[in-house]
């Protein structure tokens, strides 16, 4: 049966037929005919003449069919909407759009929808009722005081509850006003049947089952354009609006257009809908509701971060708010490289027979260049040869570290622009030369004889040269491999009669070594993982020496950068150490081959650089690794030096174009090792006392320390730990508010310097603006006052270094009969906070030398917060291994590990302390516990900065020392008061002030106290630790005598 059109529908409808299969009434007919799409209509214009047309002929029919009562009319129950009339916006439209045809489709059944149908905006006229229903139990309460005689159905429930009769005074024909422009595609309604009650119920009941469950959610305001219907027919129910929303419901037993046709708009001017993105329009996870948003305005606090959870057990509150922006570490990373705190600082220049016999050491690096990319270096004895482009340059070091003994070219082999591609030692005269033609030929270093020539060993360019137990390998871009082994009647390899034994191996390799009679070569586009974080470098292995054997495979255990190195260390050769791109080594067994069937296996990836590891040596007992600095591209060993003149010489070649000549054994170091051996017979020891008092007082003043006895006392108490300490070294941290932004304005914009010896002399603060020393300037006199008041009269001091640095605050004093014996005294800043250009975290530095001994204090206030472990470790790593913070002192025999003093490590002695924020990585709960049942044991295993010494290898207190700590953790306490945080965060207690030492000779330093004290003026409490030191005085004859004699 055909669909009739509108006008065939109107006119049936006019004389009492029905349309299609069911019963359509007056209203059905109304609301639908005003709700057909009309092209490009615009809100500003009127309704097109077609329109106009067919709402006249609506009225017409309106008036000549009167619903009869038992019709039912839901204007007394429709929600509030936009009249038309009072909308200026609508008032006086002209139609300024001409009309378009109507195209309908065939009426689809109920049962067949896919999609609820959606509901089209109720315009009322102004002699409607407006009626909002808040809730439904008000829609309930109005239905039930209408005339109806049934229940209306709930549009906010799923239930199904047929509608009986209503008013049916009010049944004015509603008019649909025009519908935004958007557009043009054609658009299908759907007919509905709405007959009287004994027709209609059946599909008043469906319709309201797929309205209930399938309603859209209420769309933004001031959209451009209408949301396309079948956007928005997936929509999941929508949830009973708000009161303060006030989304209208959908009208009961309203017709509905098609799903395809048109969306939902409903408009209310005193409460618009809000434009943020509903639930139904977030992405749901399953089940699970969507995760919920927030929104941050400019220039707001971000909320805090999670705290962190060890087997879904909250450790703590985050102190983001005290370490402020924290999160950018200077040295990324730094906290992870290995601990350097221990190696020698001084270069290890190789020594020449000359520079022996002369007894001076070399001051000067050698001079040879090198072209960095294309330059090729073996050493062979005293010969270093140096092969790049077509020049090949040959050098005596014994003789000059400059000018070439021999210079020759590829024409003297009868090869007109030929390339150097490669050079190794054959023996430890003769050298073979690789060029790119795929030309091999051998030269005796002495003269520069031409030997032996095979033309054409290689088709195409020579990559690799190698010397494994008398053979030579050679190894070309396409992955052929040539194995030239010796002659066993002679012993010796003729180039020009020699037949190399072919093998094949991958090509476009970009790193190839011999370890073990095996070869190593892996590429850069080989990957595992290629494209991933996860990716790692396909190592391939062949052994040369067995032509049975097939290649093998392995790579490494996690991610790491392409190969650029290997090697062995010579003391231990049942590990292969290879080198990566991105700072890695990775550390293979040889033992497990056996085992696994001839693969090695990677037990550990260890990052030792921020940058690549460019290349890798096994020199004697120890790992040579190039990295930081200006990179050095290439190392290697002099294999025939050591027979022949006592010396391992290792040669490296840097993107500075210059040559590196060092000394593999250390000679230099074994020997101050040695000669320290035998310190007892050229100096005298005498013993020191060394009182630390370390305290985060909080923005606390002198003044306020009153009321408790402890607070009154303090001074008095702390000063007299110990009898007449003969160095006192006061370390405060907070001594200024760091949270004021004026106060932090002070220091960051007027830190000028002035001279330091002036300054001190005068009796000011050291490196303090005059604007910003008040809080230290009385900090600094409270502490003169009491020293005087707790010392005896003849036992005056005299102040070494005074410092400051945003809240941190150094003073260092000595008595007065000790002042004679301090020289060379220093003081400097590290900034840590804010990536090292703001001080509110960091520390003050200060040394000096006490007869022959050197000391280095250190007051330093670290990242704050519980789980910002990796943050404290950087900001120690960079104050220990900062360069250049002290001027260089004359006298080195003061200083340890070759250095001249202008490093912390450098000195003899290092003490630091202050407010190192290292947590109990434990329950609150658990940690008061503990205190209070005086179990301080028990919360050891927790701290972490004592996990970080036992179990961090690159940890830079890995090597110092702490006490035995006997009292409860000294943070975090309710100012004037004993008990523990008590505010929001509830900061769980730990041991955030600590004392800690280092000394070249352990047994020099020995601890007499270390304790606490209950001043209750700050959220910290301070501590005390005293030590016995031991200072030398050395005889230079004596230990003349004594280095002669090693």
């Amino acid at each position: 049966m055909a669909t009739p059109t509108v006008e065939e529908s109107i006119s049936k409808l006019g004389s009492g037929e029905q349309i299609g299969n069911s019963g359509v009434s007056l209203e059905s007919i109304s609301t639908l005919g005003a709700l057909h799409k009309m092209d490009t209509l615009d809100i500003e214009s009127g309704p097109t003449p077609a329109v106009k047309n067919l709402l006249s002929k609506f009225e017409s029919l309106a008036v000549d069919n009167a619903a009869p009562a038992s019709t039912v009319n839901r204007c007394k129950y429709r929600p509030r909407y936009l009249q038309l009339e009072s909308c200026p916006r609508l008032e006086n439209v002209t139609s300024n759009t001409t009309s378009r045809p109507f195209s309908h489709s065939p009426k689809p059944s109920i049962s067949s929808m896919t999609n609820p149908p959606l509901v089209p905006p109720r315009i009322l006229t102004p002699s409607e009722p407006l009626i909002s229903f808040e809730s439904p139990e008000d829609y309930h309460s109005h239905s039930s005081s209408s005339n109806s005689v049934s229940d209306l159905d709930d549009p906010f429930t799923e239930d199904t509850t047929e509608s009986s009769t209503d008013d049916p005074d009010s049944s004015t024909t509603a008019v649909a006003p025009p519908l935004p422009a958007r557009k043009h595609h054609r658009y299908h309604h759907q007919q509905e049947s709405n007959s009287s009650c004994s027709q209609g119920h059946l599909q008043d009941h469906e319709l309201w089952h797929y309205l209930s469950l399938n309603a859209p959610p209420p769309l933004p305001v001031r959209r451009s354009t209408v949301a396309q219907a079948e956007d928005l027919a997936a929509s999941p129910k929508t949830p009973r609006p708000s009161t303060s929303a006030r989304l209208a419901p959908p009208p009961p037993h309203s017709s509905h257009p098609s799903p395809n046709h048109l969306a939902r708009v409903s408009l209310d001017l005193d409460h618009p809908p809000s434009s943020a993105p509903t639930t139904s329009e977030r992405k749901t996870f399953g089940k699970h509701p969507p995760l919920p948003t927030r929104t941050i305005a400019l220039g707001d606090k971000l909320p805090p971060k999670r705290p962190t959870t060890t087997e879904g057990v909250t450790i703590g509150d985050s102190d983001d708010d005290e370490s402020g922006d924290e999160d950018d570490v200077k040295g990324s990373g730094v906290d992870l490289l290995p601990d350097a705190t221990r190696a020698s600082r001084r270069p290890p220049y190789l020594m020449t027979p000359r520079d022996r016999d002369s007894g001076v050491y070399p001051a000067q690096p050698c001079k040879i260049t090198v072209p960095a990319h294309a330059g090729h270096l073996p050493m062979s004895g005293e010969h270093v040869i140096v092969g790049s482009t077509y020049h090949i340059r040959f050098y005596n070091i014994n003789l000059s570290q400059e000018l070439p003994s021999k210079s020759m070219d590829t024409k003297d082999f009868g090869i007109k622009d030929g390339k150097v591609m490669a050079v190794e030692f054959k023996t430890e005269f003769l050298v073979w030369i690789a060029l790119k033609e795929g030309h091999i030929f051998e030269i005796d270093v002495r003269n520069g004889d031409l030997l032996g020539v095979k033309h054409c060993a290689h088709m195409i360019p020579i990559l690799y040269l190698f010397r494994y137990a008398g053979s030579m390998i050679s190894i070309d871009e396409v992955g052929k491999v040539l194995i030239w082994s010796p002659d066993p009647a002679t012993g010796d390899i003729k180039l020009l009669h020699h037949t190399p034994r072919v093998m094949r191996i991958t090509d476009k390799l970009d790193f190839a070594k011999i370890i073990g009679g095996v070869l190593w070569t892996a590429g850069r586009s080989e990957q595992h993982g290629a494209g991933t974080l996860a990716r790692t470098p396909i190592i391939r292995m062949y052994d040369l020496f067995n032509p049975a054997s097939t290649g093998k495979t392995v790579m490494p255990t996690e991610h790491v950068g392409p190969v650029t190195s290997a090697t062995i260390i010579p003391s231990d050769p049942g590990h292969v150490y290879v080198g990566h791109e991105e700072g890695f080594i990775t550390i293979w067994a040889l033992e497990d081959a056996d085992s696994s069937g001839g693969y090695p296996k990677c037990i550990e990836v260890m990052k030792v650089a921020s940058t690549d590891v460019t290349s890798l040596e096994g020199i004697n007992d120890r790992l040579w690794a190039a990295h930081p600095g200006l990179p050095v591209l290439q190392i290697s060993a002099d294999p025939f030096g050591v027979e022949k003149y006592k010396r391992l010489g290792v040669v490296s070649v840097g993107r500075d174009e210059r040559v590196g000549l060092w000394d593999g054994l250390l000679a230099l170091d074994w020997q101050d090792t040695e000669v320290q051996k035998h310190e007892q017979s050229y100096s005298s020891f005498r013993d020191l006392k060394v009182l630390i008092i370390s305290w985060n007082c909080d923005s606390a003043k002198p003044d306020s320390l009153h009321g408790h006895s402890a607070n009154i006392n303090f001074f008095h108490d702390v000063l007299n730990s110990e009898d007449r300490p003969d160095i006192i070294s006061f370390g405060f941290q907070e001594v200024i508010d760091l949270e004021s932004r004026k106060m932090a304005a002070k220091n960051m914009l007027m830190a000028a310097r002035t001279d330091a010896r002036s300054r001190r002399d005068e009796g000011t603060l050291l490196g303090l603006s005059d604007k910003v020393t008040g809080a230290y300037k009385r900090w600094f006199d409270a502490l003169m006052l009491a020293v005087k008041l707790a010392m005896p009269p003849d036992c005056p001091y005299s102040v070494v270094h005074t410092e400051s640095m945003v809240g941190l605050f150094t003073c260092v004093m000595v008595k007065n009969t000790e002042k004679a014996a301090v020289r060379d005294v220093a003081i400097n800043t590290v900034k840590r906070g804010m990536g090292g250009r703001y001080g509110n975290k960091g520390g003050i530095l200060s040394r000096f030398l006490i007869d022959d001994s050197s000391l280095c204090f250190v007051n330093c206030h670290l990242a704050a917060g519980q789980d910002a472990v990796r943050a404290r470790n950087a900001d120690a790593a960079g104050m220990l291994e900062q360069q250049f913070l002290f001027p260089a002192a004359g006298e080195r025999l003061a200083f340890v590990g070759g250095g001249d003093g202008s490093m912390v490590l450098d000195h003899e002695i290092v003490f630091i302390n202050g407010d190192m924020n290292y947590r109990i990585a434990q329950r609150r709960d658990a940690i008061t516990a503990a205190v209070r049942a005086n179990e301080h044991e028990s919360l050891f295993a927790h701290d972490q900065l004592l996990k970080e010494i036992r179990y961090n290898r690159a940890c830079r207190f890995r090597f110092f020392t702490e006490g035995p700590i006997a009292f409860a953790p000294t943070y975090k306490y309710d100012r004037r008061s004993d008990v523990y945080d008590t505010s929001e965060k509830r900061r769980a207690p730990a041991w955030c002030d600590r004392v800690l030492w280092r000394s070249r000779v352990p047994s020099r330093v020995k601890q007499l106290h270390y304790q606490r004290y209950e001043v209750n003026v700050s959220d910290h409490r301070p501590i005390s630790a005293a030590f016995n030191i031991t200072v030398k005085r050395t005889r230079h004859e004596i230990r003349e005598k004594k280095k002669a004699e090693v």
